[in-house]
């Protein structure tokens, strides 16, 4: 066992939130050893391939105390306003923020997330990548995990934490019951350039064939206004949309837009993917943790889906580094416990709520419309709930990590 490579984490998964969560636990002192079969050179290519994520205002104080805003700065545009309408009839709701309030989420690319995150880790010494490389064998005792690599290297730690996205191979042999179902739907994802400055507003329209999204970015370098989309269809229609010349998806894409930002141009590839949900109502076992995409699955509507999983990090960083400081086994169950307490509820909350949305703006006919119309007009004319949507908004409800407060731990 000479030759076994000791950490005090294992973490199989090195995306954005397995790589965020390594870096949170080396600021803190705690070493991690990062498996992936991905290439870790493709993933931060050159170009824009469209993807961007909204990063939540409690989420981007977690990146200030972590060294990374800074590198992220000039990638970011915040928004300052959401406007929400039901098939862009009357009865809009607006969330805007004051100017001396933080911004309801900063939209980045996640390119650009994962070239700052790379750059961190490449100056943490007490994070190691193995990257491209295959988990051959996995080993669970008493004392630790043990994993074995394709070349026979292996890593040893008291814990080992699955960040391998929605279709976890770790997470399904180790025996978690996940609820999941298909929202037979379609999600289309790309970015584009428009005439008219987008003023920091992303825009939410909810057609009966699903919610449409305008979100803001930063301008590129020829100074061209540019935002994301994520456009949601029927299963049944997707295909159809994908076969859509440039021109011909661009021209859909500004009528349902309703000239909000004048014409538009595609800047980046369209991607699309099924819809579905999934949630594991345990996210621990012996010696076995779950975060991000591995533990939950939400629909896109409210833009969620990573700043979730980086709100399990904030909390799994904090319970590991005072378990630490106790002296304690990081596999220890009871510590442990205290992440399933910390997170389970919350996890499960905002996957119900985002599934009860999807299910309400996807009720077809004029009634329906008509009392979603009037639900979104009362929410307009109560300021205090308007500020429970925009605090939820921010991630900066509930029992916040201390990392999300901007504190250290």
């Amino acid at each position: 066992m000479s030759d076994t490579l000791r950490s005090d984490v294992l973490i199989s998964g090195g995306g954005l939130v397995g790589q965020a969560l390594a870096l949170a636990l080396a600021h803190h002192g705690l070493s991690s050893q990062i498996v992936d079969p991905a290439d870790p050179v493709a993933t931060i290519a050159p170009g824009f391939d469209g993807r961007a994520s909204a990063i939540a205002s409690a989420i981007w104080r977690m990146f200030d105390v972590l060294g990374i805003a800074d590198r992220l700065a000039d990638h970011g545009c915040p928004i300052r306003a959401i406007r929400v309408s039901d098939g862009g009839k009357a009865g809009e709701l607006d969330f805007v923020t004051a100017a001396a309030d933080p911004a309801l989420g900063t939209m980045v690319e996640n390119r650009q997330l994962r070239l700052a995150l790379a750059a961190a880790i490449a100056d943490a010494p007490l994070v190691r990548l193995f990257m491209p490389t295959k988990v051959v064998g996995r080993d669970v005792d008493a004392h630790g995990v043990t994993l074995t690599l394709g070349d026979g290297t292996r890593l040893a730690a008291p814990l080992l934490i699955v960040a391998e996205g929605r279709r976890s191979p770790t997470r399904d042999a180790a025996g978690f019951a996940i609820a999941n179902w298909s929202y037979h739907h379609h999600a289309m994802i790309g970015a584009v350039a428009h005439a008219r400055p987008h003023d920091n507003v992303a825009h939410e329209i909810f057609f009966s064939s699903g919610p449409f999204a305008l979100l803001p970015l930063v301008d590129d370098e020829q100074g061209r206004h540019r935002s994301a989309f994520v456009w949601t269809v029927s299963e049944k229609d997707g295909p159809a949309f994908a076969k859509l010349g440039d021109r011909g998806f661009t021209a859909e894409l500004e009528k349902r837009a309703g000239n909000a930002l004048g014409a538009m141009e595609l800047v980046a590839p369209r991607m699309t993917y099924p819809l579905g949900f999934h949630h594991s109502a345990r996210i621990v076992t012996d010696r076995i943790v779950l975060v991000g995409d591995a533990a939950h699955g939400i629909h896109p509507i409210a833009g969620q889906g990573l700043n979730l999983g980086l709100r399990d990090v904030a909390a799994l960083t904090e319970v590991l580094v005072d378990g630490a400081r106790l002296g304690l086994d990081l596999g220890d169950a009871a510590l442990l416990a205290r992440y399933q307490r910390w997170r389970g509820l919350d996890n499960l909350m905002v996957s119900l709520a985002t599934d009860g949305l999807t299910r309400l703006f996807g009720i077809p006919g004029r009634t329906a419309s008509a009392v979603r119309r009037a639900g979104l007009g009362a929410v307009q004319r109560m300021p205090a709930l308007k500020r429970f949507f925009m605090d939820e908004a921010r991630g900066e409800a509930g029992d916040l990590p201390r990392l999300l407060a901007g504190a250290e731990i």
